[in-house]
């Protein structure tokens, strides 16, 4: 089918507004948020039902046309751009932003899968209630592609990532067929899990139309300190002690190197320093009760979260793992301590090129890895700055490597040698190549070499048997 009958008929499906094919008009929509990739596209279509979202995949399946999904195009893998041949559409979910139904008994939202993050999370809010997937691009993100990607954040130690926050989803299969799997119950042991087989597959096995999250109470009261510590492994004893002393209710534990906190005070000169003397590593700790904050303890002997917190780290100090700390004795000082860790990426796109990782490693391994990878960049590229920091709760770093100020392309010509020293190290203490970002289009190679060969064919025989012209997305994951 030529291209302008195919235009025509998008145009029949979406309205002449909402299939965009100039290239000014696209060209938004072609580069990821990183700028690392760049392609093109036929159009640009903006659906605003599920109904229509079917209709173009039928379309686009009946001609072999291949789809790229896109939400908020936040991706940091390159997992919602299209190649550069221009046969692909994407499909933006922009339009489909609203919030379907609120189910209070049950703590659940139902929404579109373009409803913005942070949309989601000011309507539960107003019910006294939260959705705790969080992070920094919360206010241009959209939920569809937080499940594609299984996103994570600052909150999964204590509520998980957004896997574990979905009860149901609406999918428009590559074939244009709705299956209907909303729901929100928690218990339905009704065959294969098939809401899961879609949340992390970015996009490569269908597309989710809409989804039903799992809210939770708000907290009441809350206590956040800065710890500079000994060592990481000092960090990770520190956790330990904090999930025990507050019985399960840390809901954040960042690990925050000084090469950080300096480069965020480069360029951000008014941001305060949270320690007197930084030591070369800290935690930023935040435990959290929905019970009312009080000076006295409660009906179940609780003490209070900032008596906790003293407690906590006095004993930390006594045993040497922590050498100084502050506690936000206000949500003026909370804001402080947290600007320094959400100014973070942004500091570093102005420090110049920069490596970007997403990775999970056991625990026990956390210090060894750090401190090997280190000394392998160093030999890589002599003078790099090394920014690991990241989620030590659940053993997500972001061991992110920069020369500041570096030309961008000379930085970038030794990026598959920080691909394979990092592999090479995960495949060694049993880590993985990606927590929170997913895959995309950077690292299918260190896919193709990390993951198990058996799981590998497994996902393939999915993806050809749910998409066997490979429509949905090619070119990522697989």
């Amino acid at each position: 089918m030529a291209d302008n009958t195919l235009i025509d008929q998008f145009i029949r499906i979406c309205g002449d507004k909402y299939v965009l094919t100039s290239t000014e008009d696209k060209a938004p929509h072609l580069t990821d948020w990183r700028g690392h990739y760049t392609g093109d596209a036929l159009a640009v279509v903006k659906p605003k039902s599920t109904e229509e979202v079917a209709a173009l995949v039928r379309l686009c399946h009946d001609h072999r046309i291949p789809i790229v999904p896109q939400g908020g195009n936040t991706s940091l893998c390159g997992g919602a751009t299209p190649d550069d041949s221009g046969k692909a559409i994407i499909i933006s979910m922009a339009r489909m932003d609203q919030i379907r139904h609120f189910d209070r008994p049950s703590q659940s939202i139902t929404v579109d899968s373009g409803c913005i993050l942070e949309k989601i999370q000011d309507a539960a809010t107003k019910e006294g209630l939260i959705f705790p997937l969080n992070f920094g691009s919360r206010g241009t993100c959209r939920i569809g592609g937080n499940l594609s990607t299984n996103a994570g954040g600052l909150n999964v130690l204590r509520y998980g990532n957004a896997r574990s926050l979905c009860l149901g989803l609406e999918v428009v299969t590559p074939s244009g067929e709705v299956m209907n799997l909303l729901s929100p119950l928690k218990k339905d042991n009704t065959g294969y899990d098939l809401k899961n087989l879609f949340i992390g597959a970015e996009g490569t096995l269908g597309i989710i139309t809409a989804a039903t999250l799992q809210l939770f109470p708000e907290p009441k009261a809350m206590a956040t300190s800065w710890a500079g510590v000994r060592d990481i492994n000092a960090a990770i004893e520190l956790l330990q002690r904090a999930q025990a002393i507050s019985g399960g209710n840390v809901i954040a534990f960042e690990l925050m190197p000084k090469s950080i906190i300096d480069n965020v005070r480069r360029f951000y000169p008014d941001v305060a320093s949270p320690l007197e003397d930084v030591p070369p590593f800290s935690a930023l700790i935040e435990i959290a009760s929905t019970a009312s904050s009080d000076a006295k303890p409660d009906d179940q002997g609780q003490l209070p979260l900032n008596i906790q917190m003293e407690m906590l780290l006095q004993d930390a100090f006594e045993d040497g793992l922590v050498n100084d700390a502050t506690i936000a004795k206000n949500e003026n000082q909370r804001q402080a301590l947290w600007a320094i860790r959400e100014l973070t990426p942004e500091s570093e796109i102005k420090a110049g090129a920069a490596y970007k990782s997403d990775i999970s490693i056991p625990l026990q391994h956390m210090q060894a890895f750090y401190h090997r990878a280190a000394e392998a960049a160093e030999a890589i590229a002599p003078g790099v700055k090394i920014f690991g920091f990241g989620h030590l709760g659940d053993g997500n770093l972001h061991y992110n490597l920069s020369i500041p100020d570096a030309g961008h392309d000379d930085f970038m010509s030794v990026y598959p040698e920080f691909d394979d020293m990092i592999t090479g190290l995960l495949k060694e203490y049993g880590g993985s190549i990606s927590a929170e970002h997913g895959i995309g289009q950077k690292k299918k190679q260190m896919l193709a070499e990390a993951k198990d060969k058996t799981a590998l064919s497994v996902m393939a025989a999915i993806k050809a048997a749910l998409d066997p012209h490979n429509i949905m997305n090619p070119g990522k994951i697989l």
